[in-house]
């Protein structure tokens, strides 16, 4: 049998119109290739049915504000109930661990804090899940300014005045957290760090009972989430005397940074991320992402998140990613610096 090129030449054609005819072919074959590999490249059929948040504190709480405001946006661009579920415990490593174990399909999402991804890593004998490698990026929903509140009785106005007292009464002053490791934990150690100055630390189980006692006097000073504290400090039962962050709060831009007042590298912000699980479809992704932009841009839960004290964020999961390996390491290292262990 004959070679093709042989047969060409025999019905007269030149090796001219042999290429030409062999790259009208390549081309061909490519464009059917990529017409087959049109439909993975797209976003598949999702969602078909309801999306769950699980947002690992009881309800009634920040965490779980943010979340159910979001969800409603979400249904409205996924065309598909979004809800939110509570799995309280272990400073959010329960509701990590259940949405990290589920199918990675996008069904499945854990609203996570700072904490549970970024600290209990280094602080927890056992983890229930990899921070780094379970999970698959979505987008940053929020930042959440950490501010330093004062009981008024202890008549201070600003960070320079609390770092006073605490030279004239060192390790007497008492500083409440919402327990080992926490943010609030965290920013006090960085401020104690920055100020050269100690401070007896209070570690409460959330931040309900460590707001009653510095309202009752039980405690002296507080380190929150703006959400968490802001009625207070505008109804005046609290003093803010700085934010434990790198710019101020859109909600009390007359209260300075730490760093304004003399004290850097306090940045203790803790912030809200959309999770997948690991593996989770790119194109799943994508459309999740879309959806939680979509749902922080919009006018009204734009307006009502700002008013909470929290900041909104946005993005993409690169960007999450990036930020939270960031995120890791920097808290791994203050972990480590103070021997931080948790409590049994």
């Amino acid at each position: 049998m004959l070679p093709a090129r042989a047969i060409a030449y025999g019905h007269g054609w030149t090796e001219a119109t042999v290429r030409m005819i062999r790259r009208l072919f390549m081309i061909a074959g490519a464009a059917l290739l990529a017409l087959g590999a049109a439909p993975a490249a797209q976003a598949p059929d999702f969602p078909t049915r309801p999306v769950r948040i699980v947002v690992a504190f009881p309800p009634g709480g920040p965490t779980d504000f943010v979340g159910r405001l979001i969800a409603d946006k979400m249904s409205a661009t996924l065309g598909r109930k979004v809800f939110v579920e509570n799995r309280p415990g272990a400073n959010g490593t329960v509701g990590g661990a259940n949405v990290a174990q589920s199918a990675p399909d996008g069904y499945s999402l854990f609203l996570t804090t700072a904490g549970a991804v970024t600290v209990s890593p280094h602080i927890m004998a056992k983890m229930p899940y990899d921070a780094l490698r379970d999970f698959a990026p979505v987008a940053e929903v929020v930042t959440n300014t950490t501010v330093l509140v004062v009981n008024p009785r202890l008549g201070i106005k600003d960070a320079k005045d609390l770092v006073a007292l605490a030279r004239q009464r060192p390790g007497a002053i008492t500083f409440a957290s919402t327990g080992i490791g926490s943010t609030p934990h965290l920013a006090q150690i960085l401020f104690s760090d920055a100020a050269g100055v100690k401070f007896l630390h209070v570690p409460y189980r959330g931040a309900a009972p460590a707001l009653t006692d510095l309202l009752g006097g039980q405690v002296q000073v507080f380190a929150a989430d703006v959400p968490a504290v802001i009625s207070q400090i505008q109804a005046g039962a609290i003093v803010p005397i700085g934010v434990a962050a790198n710019k101020r709060n859109a909600i009390l831009p007359n209260v300075a940074t730490l760093a304004e007042q003399g004290y850097p590298n306090t940045d203790a912000s803790n912030w809200y991320a959309l999770l997948a699980p690991a593996k989770t479809p790119p194109a799943v992704v994508a459309k999740l992402n879309k959806a939680v932009n979509a749902a922080i841009a919009d006018p009204v839960v734009r307006d009502k998140l700002i008013k909470s004290g929290a900041v909104p964020v946005g993005g993409t999961p690169e960007q999450l990613g990036t930020f939270m390996k960031a995120e890791y390491d920097k808290w791994g290292g203050v972990v480590r610096k103070h021997g931080i262990k948790e409590t049994p």
